[in-house]
């Protein structure tokens, strides 16, 4: 194995999907598992199987989906867990047992009640019983990043001898700095007896925005895995983004660390997680947000213009962006739009095909410019076709001086409702009128984002909301050229998740 190897171990379908609103059906989650593949990842770790019986199915599918990533399945140090992710992992050509503990006081005291020997025990015992299941077996150091570096050192040891492969060496809460951080690699590989029996991996949260910082540090100490997620999704403030830390040691090859990323793939396999997961991309998002080789100054204009190196150090094609891309306009064919659909990394069969570009026209007529996100906009409408409550209609009449009126008409499993209500302005009015057609106004919008796309006034807008039902929170999801119309259509969104 070359020292200067790094491997890249992909979460996104399980710290990822943590993200409330962002769960994938096992079909998404397979379409996510190729893509990863076809990236060139070294790990997918599909889920934590004994959590539910969703999560065990989409491990088992994907172990059978892809060829030649490892499939990795994580458990607690619990002989339960480990039992039953190996039953997940049959499938797998290579399967990868993630188990582990917490290791901080702080997690040894509140969360498990216990001492130092007692837990390097359980870690001891976890990693010999995964390994009767499979070779390769990671133990997770649980907030390892306010652990102790002395018995961090021992607990690595420990479970290296007891067979692991590789120790994952979390910043769970995302509290390290970048030099403290590293190092702690660099402590445990100068401390650990039998270190370059296994190999260390970094996870890091970006609660406080280091991350990728502390990531890269991990790697140049010493750490030759790295635990990412796309777009850097997952809980709180997210994970390590894997198309920054990809592209970072593709812009410095003094470093000489070698990734099996096609780098090419990064722009839309980031336009097919944030369409399936309905996350949007921050435009200022390093590598993939739509601004990030945008040029607004005149002076940074004009130097991009004269030398492309001036004001970029990645070229757009390099992430798999192509600033020469066929426009699309009302007059594009089918062929076009599929050229650019191939381009996002979404292939359809041609009957939906046939549907995208009906639905592309209809838009285009509304639309001057139709970028990529319209587009992945109209091909995720599909997800809607089986709901139970559809929104056929909507009118609203709102302006100053006069009372905002919506009136609906709802489809409840074939059954058409017309209802209309007034609200405090045309979104209140259009969702007042939704919950008189459904009869059933014990729900409350928690949380209602409007996002554009791009710019202009007729833009296309996306609607996410939050939406409370008897204690329980429920997501939804719509975007239309009419933000009004979105907000009604997220808003039916989120009570097809709880309308039986």
């Amino acid at each position: 194995m070359s020292d200067n190897k790094l491997f890249i171990f992909d979460t996104t379908l399980r710290d990822g999907e943590q993200v409330p609103g962002c769960q994938l059906n096992t079909v998404e989650k397979i379409e996510v598992a190729r893509a990863l593949e076809s990236l060139g990842v070294d790990v997918i770790e599909a889920g934590f199987p004994v959590s539910s019986p969703g999560d065990f199915k989409s491990v088992v599918e994907i172990s059978k989906a892809v060829t030649w990533p490892a499939i990795c399945a994580l458990t607690r140090a619990v002989e339960k867990d480990i039992d039953v992710a190996a039953e997940a992992l049959k499938f797998a050509k290579k399967g990868r047992i993630h188990t582990g503990i917490g290791t901080s006081d702080s997690h040894i005291k509140y969360k498990f009640n216990s001492n130092r020997e007692e837990i390097l025990e359980r870690a001891v015992a976890a990693t010999k019983y995964a390994k009767k299941y499979v070779e390769d077996v990671e133990f997770y150091c649980e907030d390892a990043g306010r652990t102790d570096n002395e018995y961090l050192a021992r607990v690595t040891e420990a479970v290296i001898k007891a067979g692991a492969t590789v120790v994952n060496i979390p910043d769970t809460t995302g509290y390290c700095l970048p030099d403290e951080y590293g190092a702690k690699i660099k402590y445990l590989m100068e401390h650990v007896d039998g270190i370059h029996n296994a190999i260390l991996s970094t996870h890091c949260h970006n609660d406080l925005g280091m991350a990728t910082a502390n990531t890269v540090q991990g790697v140049l100490n010493g750490a030759r895995q790295v635990e990412v997620t796309i777009n850097g999704i997952g809980e709180r403030a997210g994970n390590t983004s894997l198309e920054e830390v990809a592209m970072i040691f593709h812009s410095h090859k003094e470093q000489n660390i070698i990734t099996n990323i096609n780098t090419t793939k990064i722009y839309s396999l980031s336009r097919m997680v944030s369409a399936l997961m309905n996350m949007p991309v921050q435009p200022n998002k390093a590598i993939v947000g739509r601004n990030a080789f945008a040029h607004s100054s005149g002076i940074h204009q004009d130097g991009v213009l004269k030398n492309r190196e001036s004001y970029e150090i990645i070229d757009p094609k390099d992430v798999g962006i192509d600033d020469n891309s066929i426009v699309l306009t009302a007059r594009s064919g089918r062929a076009a739009l599929k050229h650019r659909l191939h381009v996002l990394g979404v292939e359809l069969e041609q009957d939906k095909l046939d549907k995208a570009y009906n639905e592309f026209l209809k838009l285009a007529d509304r639309k001057k410019d139709i970028n990529d996100d319209d587009i992945l906009m109209l091909v995720g409408k599909d997800r809607t076709a089986m709901h139970r409550i559809k929104l056929e209609y909507l009118q609203v009449t709102s302006g100053i001086g006069l009372q905002s009126v919506a009136s609906v008409c709802l489809d409840l499993s074939g059954v058409k409702r017309y209802e209309a209500a007034s609200g405090n302005g045309p979104v209140d009015a259009a969702i007042k009128a939704v919950k008189k057609a459904i009869s059933n106004s014990d729900m409350t919008i928690q949380e209602f984002l409007i996002q554009a796309i791009n710019k202009g006034s007729d833009d296309t807008g996306k609607v996410h909301m939050q939406v409370d039902y008897k204690g329980n929170i429920y997501y939804g999801f719509s975007a239309n050229t009419d933000i009004i119309a979105a907000s009604a259509e997220a808003f039916v969104d989120a009570i097809n998740k709880f309308i039986n």
